[in-house]
């Protein structure tokens, strides 16, 4: 029999699990007993779509998801994933002070609470050829994410015509041949070996990876209001840390991949090249909007920006 009031289970992976397991121990102290988490590492309870199914039913009580599941619950919140729609990581922190009321709303509305964000650092392109720019991936055998809508919608405005597939797929299909290109944060590649069967690596991320902790509300909302307060308060502080901490082991990956694992990094693209992107992820964004994301929201978030870039140029 569990000697714990409430239990909760979350699916995750490494420094995750380091995180996780504190993130665990000071909720059951503060809870006096009462909350725990049960953690299901790596991907024991499937792929993401699996396991929002499994969230559905009641079977899992929260999760981390990347921006794929994210997209699942709250489609709206994809636009944290938009193609080049950042230039740095500030520029993602200000669109969470600006917009986390209308993500968070959108993810009450579809029966889910936020516990943290946990994003996943710069998604570049990795490949076996070099890359100078948009036309060198015309040429390549890129992979996308099956059923990822912005990974293709970013491709189509390229020209790009990719091979979808699984994650679980990538690798072997890197060995063979059937793809040469894969994309994704410096950290995952490494996790996921893709880095041993490629060579380079383009210097323009083509987006910044979202990711977050999400809790079902049904559940939440059978708590005590003073055991929701604890999880919140105690949840939202380790997953603060944890997002940092990640994207610093990006920077190391990427230093770890160009230094030890002699991966080349392209050089810079010239100005010309950078105006070239900002118009394809116009482009690209503007065809998901009203499919993923309210045309108002895109609008909102990209004046946003305009403006803090402005501000900062001044």
């Amino acid at each position: 029999m569990n000697c714990f009031k409430k239990t909760l289970i979350v699916t995750t992976g490494s420094t995750w699990m380091k995180v996780l397991v504190e993130l665990n121990a000071e909720l059951q102290e503060k809870s006096g007993g009462k909350l725990k988490f049960k953690i299901y590492a790596g991907g024991v309870s499937g792929d993401e779509k699996d396991v929002v199914k499994k969230m559905r039913i009641g079977q899992i009580q929260a999760a981390g998801f990347t921006g794929v599941g994210i997209g699942e619950v709250a489609p709206r919140l994809r636009i944290l994933d938009a193609p080049w729609l950042f230039n740095n990581v500030g520029e993602v922190e200000a669109v969470h002070k600006n917009f986390d009321k209308d993500f968070i709303a959108a993810l009450a509305e579809a029966g889910y609470v936020l516990l943290g964000w946990t994003d996943l650092g710069s998604v570049y392109v990795f490949s076996k050829t070099a890359f100078k720019g948009p036309g060198d991936m015309k040429k390549a055998k890129m992979w996308v994410w099956e059923g990822d809508p912005i990974a293709e919608a970013a491709y189509r405005a390229i020209g790009v015509s990719p091979i979808p597939l699984s994650i679980v797929d990538v690798l072997s299909s890197l060995q063979t041949g059937l793809i040469d290109a894969v994309y994704g944060p410096p950290m995952g590649v490494i996790a996921l070996q893709w880095h041993s069967r490629t060579k380079h690596i383009y210097s323009v991320p083509m987006a910044e990876a979202s990711g977050a902790v999400l809790l079902s509300k049904k559940f939440f909302d059978s708590l005590a209001p003073e055991e929701q307060k604890v999880l919140m308060e105690v949840s939202s502080r380790h997953l603060r840390r944890l997002r940092e901490l990640t994207r610093k082991e990006n920077a190391e990956a990427m230093d770890t991949l160009v230094r030890k694992q002699g991966l080349v990094l392209s050089e810079k693209p010239t100005a010309e090249t950078m105006k070239l992107y900002r118009d394809l992820g116009a482009k690209a964004r503007k065809e998901l909007a009203g499919r993923l994301y309210p045309q108002d929201l895109l609008t909102r978030v990209e004046k946003s920006l305009e403006e803090q870039r402005g501000k900062k140029a001044r």
